[in-house]
This record gives C-alpha cells, sequence and structure tokens, in this order.
C-alpha cells in the first residue's frame, strides 16, 4: 500500500490525496507521509463527531482530521442539528462542507458564506495551535476543547452539551478553566465582546450559557 502510495504521489506531486479511516483503517502515521489529511469517517453526524475527532486528537494533530458539515436530517443517524452546531464541531480539524446548496435558504446559503470565512480565519491556528481536551464526551454530557496558538495571543474554545434533559449529571460543573494562555494578556469574546485576563480564564474559569437549538 505504502509503495503504491509512493509511486502515485511522486507521479502527481500536486495533487492532494485524502486518506480514509474506513479504506483499510489506514489512520496510521506511515500514510500522513502520502496523503497529510485523513477522511476521519463516513458518520459526518456532529454529535458523533464528538467522540470521533476526539479520540484521534490522542495522537494526531487536528490538520490531519477531515472534518465537515454536512446536510441533515445526517444520512447515518438522522439525527437533526443546527448548521452552528455542525460547523463548530467542524472547525477544529480540516473543514469544509457536504451539501446541497441548491436546496438551501438564502439565510443558511449565508450562515455557511459566515463560516468559510471563520474556518479560513482561524486555519493558521487548527495547523500550528496548541489543543487541550478540557472534558471528554466519553466521561461526561459534555465535549468541550480548546486550541491555543504558539504566541499565545489567540484562542478556539468550543463547548457542546450533548443531552439537554439530564439534570444531575455528577460530572457537571458550570465553570470551565481554559489552559494554555498568557496569564498576563488580555482576551476579548469574539462573540460577546467581553474581556477577560488570561488568568482569570485558566484560574477562575468561565461559565458556558449553553444556547439549546
Amino acid at each position: 500500500y505504502y509503495d503504491i502510495m509512493a509511486q502515485l504521489t511522486s507521479a502527481f506531486p500536486h495533487v492532494l490525496f485524502e486518506g480514509c479511516c474506513s479504506g483499510g483503517g489506514r489512520f496510521d502515521p506511515g500514510v500522513l507521509a502520502y496523503m497529510p489529511q485523513i477522511w476521519t469517517s463516513d458518520n459526518s453526524d456532529a454529535v458523533c463527531r464528538l467522540k470521533i475527532q476526539y479520540s484521534p486528537s490522542m495522537c494526531y494533530p487536528l490538520s490531519t482530521m477531515g472534518a465537515h458539515v454536512s446536510a441533515v436530517p445526517n444520512h447515518q443517524t438522522r439525527r437533526i442539528t443546527s448548521l452552528k452546531t455542525r460547523a463548530d464541531v467542524a472547525y477544529t480539524g480540516m473543514f469544509g462542507f457536504e451539501l446541497d446548496v441548491t436546496s438551501m435558504t438564502d439565510e443558511e446559503l449565508a450562515q455557511i458564506a459566515e463560516q468559510a470565512a471563520f474556518a479560513k480565519h482561524i486555519q493558521p491556528l487548527m495547523l500550528s495551535g496548541r489543543f487541550y481536551r478540557l472534558r471528554s464526551p466519553f466521561e461526561t454530557n459534555e465535549c468541550i476543547w480548546q486550541v491555543v496558538s504558539e504566541e499565545k495571543d489567540h484562542a478556539f474554545f468550543m463547548a457542546c452539551r450533548v443531552l439537554t434533559g439530564i439534570v444531575r449529571d455528577r460530572h457537571y460543573e458550570p465553570k470551565v478553566q481554559l489552559r494554555g494562555l498568557d496569564p498576563e494578556a488580555v482576551y476579548e469574546d469574539a462573540a460577546t465582546g467581553k474581556r477577560y485576563s488570561g488568568s482569570l480564564l485558566m484560574h477562575r474559569g468561565i461559565t458556558v450559557a449553553y444556547a439549546f437549538e
């Protein structure tokens, strides 16, 4: 397999080949020498993707994981999730879309245009930032992760609460302590405009206000 990929990539050096986790179980370090990104799973449901993307992040950089916003109801789970949720999960990987734009409303088209622009804006962060797993979807009803730039001047924070009906989750903590920031720096929340010191974010933490969509 490696010999075939070596021949193909040598013959076509300007073609970006993408590997496939399911196609032969080839999400491994060796194949990344020939295909720098790998399709993580055919299951593109945003909620399932929390675990699917969380697991390989233990060994592989975010730049190797294909992560797309796909249509709903999802083709495998039949679950319906908002465009925002699907994009929020997909940002932390090699972002892309799998959508029939001819069937989308003007409002949805405007939303995916904003998402594409934001994905391009944070792409350098996803390529070279440090990834932190703050809460595990395998152990809690939440999945929370964070990416911090090498200079510690930018960070991406994603928090998802899976089931709204769980009110006695023994793992649930309202505040989340961020990691890897500059304690002396002041960070501005791009969504709200609020400003926080790095020290406060890492030691006291922030309260996640989930918007149930």
